[in-house]
């Protein structure tokens, strides 16, 4: 039987950690410049990545950290640094990099992940799954993440009208708040991190 308890806990604990409003920016100021087709096309990558890494984690995240002997903490200190480079190229203006790459780049990483999957969403599934009683339990921990993933597409595909109002200044705006927005983001998942590590010393 459909657990609503469950799905509404798992979607609210994602919406918090995934945070569509302020990946908003983000996402507008990692593709300005592209084709309007390019930039909802590196949204429905971006998801579709996320998802795939939720999922993979989701079904046997695990084992697969306990095989690779990573700790929680040590994957989010790594994806705290992964994010704080593209900060820093965000608040920099960085943009030497060649655009075909760039298009990749910017879907899997750091869109896909670590923004959207990162560790404290990964984390979260796998913790769901394993306290997911029955078949019902499990079906709402999946509508949930499904769920969520559809909200973000959402958002970020309509997200690109707001590049044609605001135009070319207001994205350079937009680009230096988010890497704002990016490195303390960053800099508090290492810090979270860290502190783990020392809690569990």
């Amino acid at each position: 039987m459909f657990d609503f308890a469950v799905f509404g806990s798992l979607f609210l604990t994602l919406f918090v950690i995934m945070d569509p409003p302020g990946i908003t920016p983000i996402f507008l100021a990692l593709t300005s410049g592209r084709p309007v087709k390019v930039q909802r096309r590196m949204a429905w990558q971006a998801v579709c990545v996320a998802f795939g890494v939720i999922a993979v984690f989701g079904l046997c995240g695990q084992q697969i950290l306990d095989y690779l002997h990573v700790s929680v903490p040590a994957l989010m200190i790594a994806g705290g640094l992964l994010l704080l480079l593209i900060a820093l190229d965000l608040l920099t203006g960085k943009t030497d990099e060649p655009k075909q790459t760039k298009d990749v780049n910017v879907a899997l990483v750091p869109l896909g992940m670590p923004l959207l999957a990162g560790p404290g969403a990964i984390v979260s599934v796998i913790l769901a799954v394993q306290k997911a009683q029955g078949f019902g339990g499990q079906v709402s921990v999946w509508s949930a993440i499904v769920a969520m993933h559809v909200v973000l597409w959402l958002v970020m595909r309509y997200s690109l009208v707001i590049i044609r109002v605001i135009r070319d200044g207001g994205v350079v705006l937009v680009t230096r708040l988010a890497g704002m927005m990016l490195s303390a983001i960053a800099v508090q998942q290492i810090i979270n991190g860290v502190l783990q590590v020392v809690e569990a010393a």
